[in-house]
């Protein structure tokens, strides 16, 4: 009973934690973003949140069009890199294909933006083909 509890202490401290590294991506401060968005690509690629992120994919998918529309360089990168990690969370079905659908118009906008960091623009390029595997209903 009691590890139980205590799995269940550390899973709601997790969850409070991606709440708040969540909610610093709307932070002014590019320096916060950044550091949230480092925070959540570490999170998402080293434990298993589907069930967490599908109720605030909307969320999370509004912030990091945000980071990719006014970030630079590093702060495009690591939004990149988030993106694909919520596609992969999210699979094949239609929340991850909800997800890459809507991100998907601004990834290829950065990738031809010939003014867009080299970090960026290979981030974008990485989201773009990983999302377009996993997400894409439409073989084309």
């Amino acid at each position: 009973g009691s590890e139980a509890a205590s799995e269940q202490g550390q899973e709601e401290e997790v969850e409070d934690r991606l709440k708040e590294h969540m909610d610093s991506l709307l932070d002014k401060s590019a320096k916060a973003r950044q550091a949230a968005l480092q925070s959540l690509r570490l999170a998402l690629s080293s434990k298993t949140l589907s069930e967490f992120l599908l109720e605030r994919r909307l969320m999370l998918t509004d912030s990091l069009e945000k980071c990719l529309k006014k970030g630079k360089g590093e702060e495009q990168a690591l939004a990149g890199t988030v993106l694909t990690l919520l596609c992969l969370q999210m699979g094949s079905g239609p929340e991850g294909e909800e997800v890459f659908c809507s991100l998907k118009p601004l990834l290829v906008s950065i990738l031809t933006d010939s003014t867009a960091s080299p970090s960026a623009r290979q981030s974008c390029a990485t989201a773009l083909g990983m999302c377009c595997y996993i997400a894409a209903a439409d073989l084309e």
